[in-house]
């Protein structure tokens, strides 16, 4: 039994990796190497047990039920909220706003925040780094009320101009929307001085931090972050759950974004009074069980330590980098200096679909395309891109055996 002064000993990095049953596969007769999780992260066993046991005892619908079904699946579902508040180091657990991801805590604040307080001349800034998801919902809002959206440029190694952001900071600035991490290029962006310059001028901020959370602590009070989202699927749990960390201010400045059951003090046909935070942005019923695996997810992260992770994801990053800049032909796309683990690459003379078809032939699973991220493309006058993203369960056979897969493509199109 553990004593408080002693420790559960340090499993290895190979020990780990046997936790998720995916990774024990073979594709097209080769050893699964996964180098997708940027775009999903795979799921450990506990995890999956997690799922299971929910739907074996506990599966209820939540905050509605006296009977103990419904009693067991709400204290496991807002157990998830208070576990999320402390990764986070949120002031209040009612900051924690449940959404199905990412995309969805965007368009939340841009719908819910957005339409109430932008007006005709105002400005909204993202970043020429930004997904999709992190542009489309300021364009809605924008277009609607007649405000303009501004875009900080970044260089040639996918950095954002700083100096070109504090200029575009003025008066009419409304809200900033950056990520923390890009999900194209892996560059860690300086969000804790892009926030302090956006207050100076009494803008708020948004930050993406769907790439950021599954590989480095996040301190949303540190930061002084007024909103951040994060999607479950890329931190180890299931599709269809995610989080919006919101001050508790601006939430209370916000109207619902959905309205239905669950979201509600009392309705009648004259008035419909809303519910507290932060049950007033929850309509519906929620994926019950991908929250109570976001817990799960969250206590297995936390129990090996995310500076470890951190430090052996920095570790595969920098090998996987020197090998991919030895092979003939390879071309890195973003050298930016601070990096998470994700390396965006072109073969010469190789689309990168093709690129990404023959190593999934080797058993090699990457990602090929824009990557959501078309802007990012149209600066770097690319059109696509080949991205191998890794995770702790990743080791240095997965980068032996990407790049002889990649040497695999080069003698087939060099014949």
């Amino acid at each position: 039994m553990l004593t408080e002064t002693s420790r559960a000993p340090e499993r290895s990095w190979e020990e780990i990796r046997r936790d998720f049953p995916i990774l024990q596969q073979s594709i097209n007769k080769h050893s699964l190497v996964y180098l997708d999780s940027a775009a999903s992260s795979q799921i450990p066993q506990a995890v999956i047990d997690r799922i299971v046991w929910y739907h074996s005892a506990e599966h209820s619908n939540v905050h509605r039920g006296v009977h103990t079904l419904s009693q067991r699946a709400t204290n496991a579902y807002e157990a998830t909220r208070e576990k999320v508040a402390r990764h986070l180091n949120a002031a209040f657990s009612h900051e924690c706003i449940f959404v199905r991801g990412t995309t969805e805590g965007i368009n939340l604040v841009a719908h819910g925040y957005g339409r109430k307080h932008f007006k005709a001349g105002d400005e909204v800034i993202v970043s020429a780094l930004e997904h999709h998801a992190n542009i489309v919902p300021w364009q809605i809002v924008c277009d609607e009320v007649g405000a303009k959206l501004r875009v900080i440029p970044m260089n040639d190694a996918g950095e954002l101009d700083m100096q070109a952001y504090e200029a575009l900071l003025n008066e009419r600035t409304r809200l900033v929307a950056v990520n923390h991490v890009s999900n194209a290029l892996g560059t860690i962006n300086p969000v804790a001085e892009i926030i302090r310059l956006a207050h100076e001028k009494g803008a708020v901020v948004l930050i993406d931090g769907a790439q950021a959370v599954p590989h480095m602590a996040v301190d949303v009070q540190a930061l002084d972050a007024d909103f951040y989202v994060f999607s479950g699927h890329k931190i180890y749990a299931p599709t269809g759950i995610g989080v919006l960390y919101a001050k508790t201010a601006l939430l209370e400045q916000m109207q619902p974004y959905q309205g239905g059951g669950d979201m509600i003090a009392s309705v009648s046909f004259e008035k419909t009074t809303y519910n507290a935070l932060p049950y007033r942005f929850e309509a519906g019923t929620p994926s019950i069980a991908s929250g109570v695996a976001l817990g799960a997810a969250l206590d297995y992260i936390n129990a090996i330590g995310l500076e470890r992770i951190a430090r052996w994801e920095a570790e595969l990053l920098a090998h996987a980098t020197e090998a991919l800049q030895g092979v003939p032909g390879v071309r890195l796309i973003g050298t930016a200096r601070h990096k998470a683990s994700v390396l965006s690459f072109e073969l010469e003379g190789v689309h990168p679909h093709d690129v990404g078809t023959i190593l999934d032939n080797q058993g090699v699973a990457i990602r090929a395309g824009h990557h959501c991220a078309q802007p990012v493309m149209n600066r770097l006058g690319v059109a696509a891109t080949a991205r191998a993203s890794f995770a702790f369960y990743n080791n240095f056979d997965d980068i032996r055996a990407l790049v002889a897969a990649l040497y695999t493509v080069k003698e087939i199109f060099d014949a």
